[in-house]
């Protein structure tokens, strides 16, 4: 017989692979609990035993993306910090990575954002998760950075933010014009000019 806490964990990984796809093909708003549980194979109780609100879900989803960051960033920070040319490719690679389906991530994160607008409460929520997402590229960032002997004529945190800005913004560019533009080309045009601009060796 499958453990308690082993089955509680098996049963939270589907619901929250159900509501990816859910999320992704009827949108935030028209995806129902019942269509959620009907696509993880559990019933409302279910759902219920691990989740209070399907806020609370999106938030899970989240947070499974950052605890996926801070492993990466665990596992390459040896070898990056001592590699300073990779800085850029290093944090929008861990930007990739953490949605490896960046048209559904896409769809759910830009309409949990336009909710969190409109709801005080789920805005703070939103904005630990993206607080603690920042705090770990910029950890990236400033270790890599120090190794390196740059310095930054801005705070580091300030830089991740406007890489995250423009990676979102590009994301949802690439997605209406793939042909126009490819993914990732306009951060890897424009970020090393922004970084040539607001950094500078240390000696």
């Amino acid at each position: 017989m499958q453990p308690p806490k082993r089955s509680r964990t098996a049963t939270r990984a589907r619901l929250l692979e159900g509501a990816l796809d859910v999320f992704a093909e009827r949108g935030f708003a028209g995806a129902s609990v019942e269509d959620i549980c009907d696509r993880a194979g559990f019933t409302r109780g279910a759902f219920y035993s691990n989740f209070a609100s399907k806020d609370e879900l999106v938030l899970a989803l989240f947070q499974a993306t950052t605890d996926r960051l801070l492993e990466q960033i665990e596992a390459l920070l040896p070898e990056l910090a001592s590699q300073p040319g990779t800085l850029l490719d290093a944090v929008l690679g861990l930007l990739d990575e953490t949605a490896p389906d960046q048209r559904q991530w896409h769809l759910i994160s830009t309409e949990f954002t336009l909710h969190a607008l409109r709801n005080p409460e789920a805005a703070r929520a939103l904005n630990e998760q993206r607080a603690m997402f920042r705090a770990s590229l910029t950890r990236l960032v400033a270790e890599i950075s120090a190794t390196s002997g740059v310095r930054f004529s801005v705070p580091p945190e300030q830089f991740v933010r406007l890489v995250i800005a423009l990676h979102e913004g590009a994301r949802s560019q690439s997605l209406l014009e793939p042909a126009e533009v490819p993914a990732g080309s306009l951060e890897h045009t424009f970020l090393p000019m922004v970084l040539d601009a607001v950094s500078r060796p240390s000696h």
